[in-house]
């Protein structure tokens, strides 16, 4: 359960879906598309936009997206694994037990974005912009969030074994329900975290402090 002070992300707004066929093409506007199956990988598009539609089971690994907007949006099931959409736009979307295993998000802008049993080992998400986003029961390991400016961010029961937070400023975020064993942060940019106690030590044996 969100924190009083914890902005939970808005839901995505969809109206009446037609069913259709999604692909990648410079240019495309999907909009009321709902969308199954379907392989687009190793495959690259520009400005595309993507708006209240519903994605289930597509497979899109190594695909390139230039400029992607994406807002209102639901992918379930689907795999991008490698994908590459730097610089993207995403609003009001929500990745439901989605494969996103070294997918590159780096540069981009999250608004009411919600991640919800999701595979996202090795991903990047350093230089994004986070406003209400929520990782729940996410395996994060080794992750990447770097130099990320967040808001309402809220991590829930996820593994972040060797992710990554330099350069983050950790005031206010709360990872003490979530599971790491290591974990790479900036000394300058920890006050305020909140964790629990086991998690603390392993922060401060990371930070090179011996604990008697």
């Amino acid at each position: 359960m969100a924190k009083a002070n914890q902005k939970t992300p808005l839901s995505p707004k969809l109206p009446t879906l037609m069913s259709g066929e999604f692909f990648l093409e410079n240019e495309a506007i999907f909009s009321g598309l709902k969308g199954k199956d379907g392989d687009q990988s190793y495959l690259s598009a520009k400005n595309m936009v993507l708006r209240e539609t519903e994605l289930n089971h597509l497979i899109m690994q190594s695909a390139q997206l230039e400029r992607f907007e994406c807002s209102n949006v639901i992918f379930d099931h689907c795999d991008f694994s490698n994908l590459a959409w730097i610089g993207a736009s995403f609003h009001q979307v929500i990745f439901r037990q989605c494969k996103l295993i070294g997918t590159n998000f780096a540069e981009s802008y999250l608004r009411d974005c919600t991640f919800d049993d999701c595979l996202i080992n090795f991903a990047s998400f350093s230089h994004t912009d986070l406003k209400a986003v929520t990782f729940s029961d996410c395996a994060l390991n080794e992750a990447e969030f770097n130099e990320v400016y967040w808001k309402n961010l809220n991590m829930q029961n996820n593994q972040l074994t060797h992710s990554s937070w330099l350069l983050t400023n950790m005031a206010g975020l709360d990872l003490s329900n979530n599971f790491f064993d290591s974990i790479a942060l900036s000394q300058e940019f920890i006050k305020g975290l909140q964790v629990n106690q086991e998690q603390a030590i392993t922060i401060a044996q990371g930070l090179g402090l011996i604990i008697e």
